[in-house]
């Protein structure tokens, strides 16, 4: 299984980017998947997470109402649309399979926010 997640960059404060996963396999739609994120010199931490239908979402606090978690099951691909970007939220953004007992890890992908 493999969890390729792509999207990340440089962002101005206060702009928007979308980070993208695809995953390898034919069972993808079966999963919970999950974003999480690393910011330097800190621990790893739940961004979102999505079941297979996206009828069952789940935000960390400080990401409610600027992050939005989907996916398309054809594509075998999970978005994290992120909104009002901060300085703070810069990290390397990964993306998991089967939360929250997570078995497969992404890459990451690094965002940067500049003020």
């Amino acid at each position: 299984v493999q969890l390729q997640a792509s999207g990340g960059g440089l962002a101005q404060a206060g702009s928007s980017l979308r980070l993208s996963c695809e995953a390898s396999g034919r069972t993808f739609s079966t999963y919970v998947m999950g974003w999480f994120r690393q910011a330097p010199g800190k621990e790893r931490e739940f961004v979102a997470a999505i079941n297979w239908s996206g009828s069952n979402i789940n935000y960390a606090d400080s990401m409610k109402g600027r992050f939005t978690i989907s996916r398309d099951n054809a594509k075998n691909t999970v978005y994290l649309q992120m909104h009002s970007l901060k300085p703070e939220d810069t990290a390397v953004y990964y993306c998991a399979r089967n939360y929250p007992r997570v078995d497969y890890w992404g890459r990451g992908t690094l965002v940067t926010v500049s003020s």
